[in-house]
């Protein structure tokens, strides 16, 4: 049985579509039923609407990508009216992804989705591509969990914090996230990076640094996923470089619960779907007939 629980919410399986790398799943659903996933992770949402960066937003590295999207979304008015209908009639979870500037943009913006149809609210304290808020909650541990507690207050709806690579100790910072009340973190989001183009003499980026995600960060994400796992009560959502079902079971051996499929799904958009077969048949072949007997048996 691939089922897992998160707070009070279920999920037929771990496999859950990343935010930013999903958009919010109609150009997916053209590739393979996406109520057949997990759970589905919004692009990532704010009050208003957002346009983002300027410049270029994706650059490919050897192993991996980077971005600096900047939160662009149609806020989340446009979104509850436009895609909650269609995303309410795949038999999936549908986790919105919290992003913001000020504190009180959070707060506002929890408030809309605390009223609305999603499943859960997941609060992206980790983005390194927004010059305010985003990341600079998600570097102390103090601010993790005052923003997290403030977010608390207002909302009824299980609780995902998504903590960042970059925290100054992602011990401390998960532990803190329990503390102010979340219901579950996830991590991790991408790494702080930096790319140059040599012919131009100047950073490939307009805001210099840009988010590292793929493959090349896996083992790293893994080492991290599992010392939060080592610590924390309530469960642990894995991402980082998931491109097989091979990923997958060395998260869950890590300590997660779920996990989050992000960039492998540029490579091939109906890779979710790959995942959850090969996990299955991995079961069958392993006679293993819950997860919880291989999460965190490491």
């Amino acid at each position: 049985m691939m089922e897992v629980a998160i707070g009070n919410i279920k999920f037929k399986n771990p496999i859950i579509a990343a935010s930013g790398t999903f958009s919010n799943g109609r150009e997916f659903d053209e590739y393979f039923d996406i109520g057949k996933l997990g759970g589905i992770a919004t692009t990532g949402l704010t009050y208003k609407r957002r346009d983002g960066n300027k410049g270029i937003r994706l650059y490919e590295t050897r192993s991996g990508m980077m971005n600096s999207i900047g939160l662009q979304n149609e806020g989340i008015e446009e979104f509850l009216q436009n895609d909650m209908k269609f995303l309410k009639e795949k038999s999936t979870n549908i986790i919105a992804n919290l992003g913001g500037g000020e504190l009180e943009e959070y707060i506002l913006g929890a408030k809309l989705l605390n009223k609305s149809d999603v499943d859960m609210i997941e609060l992206n304290i980790s983005c390194p591509n927004v010059k305010k808020g985003g990341m600079s909650y998600g570097i102390k541990s103090k601010d993790a969990y005052e923003i997290t507690r403030q977010i608390r207050e207002v909302v009824d709806k299980s609780l995902i914090v998504k903590l960042s690579p970059n925290a100054e100790n992602i011990v401390e910072m998960a532990l803190a996230c329990e503390d102010a009340g979340a219901d579950a973190v996830s991590l991790v989001n991408t790494f702080n990076a930096l790319a140059i183009d040599i012919g131009k003499r100047k950073a490939i980026f307009d805001n210099k640094t840009a988010g590292l995600s793929g493959p090349g960060i896996k083992p790293i994400a893994l080492r991290m996923v599992y010392q939060v796992a080592q610590n924390i009560k309530i469960p642990t959502i894995g991402i980082g470089g998931i491109v097989s079902w091979m990923d997958v079971v060395e998260f869950i051996m890590a300590g997660a619960t779920a996990v989050q499929v992000g960039s492998s799904n540029f490579i091939k958009p109906d890779i979710c779907m790959d995942i959850i077969t090969g996990l299955e048949e991995y079961m069958a072949r392993e006679n293993i007939k819950n997860l919880e007997e291989i999460k965190g048996i490491i």
